[in-house]
């Protein structure tokens, strides 16, 4: 694959308070040098840089002042379309830390180039047998161009009140600011631990997590809601005996350095 890209591409991630540790962000950032074959800058936006690798660029979040417990949650990921990402520019691939990096991370710097490219959000499988699936993107996986979004911002800013009181969660507020200039990833090349790995009810109970070779062979393997991927590596009782999940032991095999 040749990329017509002259400078570094950026990898973003985010960590704030004490729900992962450094801990996620180094397997991260090991998990990209291993995959992405591209000269990149690996940065996190964090409110606590110890514990970090060297090599492991550091930028404080935005300010978006969202006052109250929602200045807490995922509200803060529209924070990586401001212009004040330091000197970063080009595009910019963010994601969450609660993924397994299984395959070339290359190709998600070619898809779409003039886009902003995000995951189309899983849904219960149920849920689409008399509706389509929502034109919803999920926030684990998307790309951007570093310090040119900052309209992002400015239209959030300008409607904050109204914007928190009727969107949730986060990712379909941002749906709808990039619904114009927004591209979908191939549906393969990243996939639900939820949906896609973990097998369904009475089997969970039984079987082991499908590996990502069974899925498809996705690039991103991501962690949203429960469990978190340490949890699904040891296995996870959950509430529900849907939720149950024997031992993934694959994602120890992906996080090894």
């Amino acid at each position: 694959m040749h990329l017509a890209i002259q400078s570094p591409v950026n990898v973003i991630c985010m960590k704030w308070g004490d729900k992962y540790g450094p801990e996620y962000v180094n397997r991260l950032y090991r998990q990209v040098s291993r995959w992405l074959r591209l000269p990149h800058r690996f940065v996190c936006l964090t409110d606590k840089v110890d514990g970090l690798l060297d090599g492991i660029e550091t930028l404080p979040i935005p300010d978006l002042g969202i006052e109250g417990r929602l200045g807490n949650t995922t509200w803060r990921k529209l924070g990586v379309f401001s212009n004040r990402l330091g000197n970063l520019e080009g595009p910019a691939l963010f994601l969450d830390l609660d993924i397994v990096v299984c395959s070339d991370l290359t190709r998600f710097f070619a898809y779409q180039p003039d886009h902003i490219c995000i995951i189309h959000n899983w849904i219960s499988p149920h849920k689409t047998l008399l509706r389509p699936r929502p034109e919803i993107g999920n926030s684990s996986v998307f790309r951007f161009p570093a310090n040119e979004c900052s309209y992002i911002v400015e239209h959030f800013q300008a409607e904050k009140e109204q914007a928190l009181q009727q969107w949730w969660p986060p990712q379909t507020y941002l749906t709808e600011r990039i619904r114009d200039r927004m591209a979908y990833w191939p549906d393969s090349w990243v996939r639900s631990f939820k949906f896609h790995c973990r097998r369904g009810f009475p089997l969970n109970l039984v079987l082991p997590p499908r590996t990502p070779e069974r899925v498809g062979e996705p690039s991103i393997v991501a962690f949203h809601g429960l469990p978190h991927p340490h949890q699904a590596l040891q296995g996870y009782e959950g509430k529900r005996p849907h939720h149950f999940t024997r031992p993934a032991s694959w994602i120890g095999e992906h996080w090894a350095d």
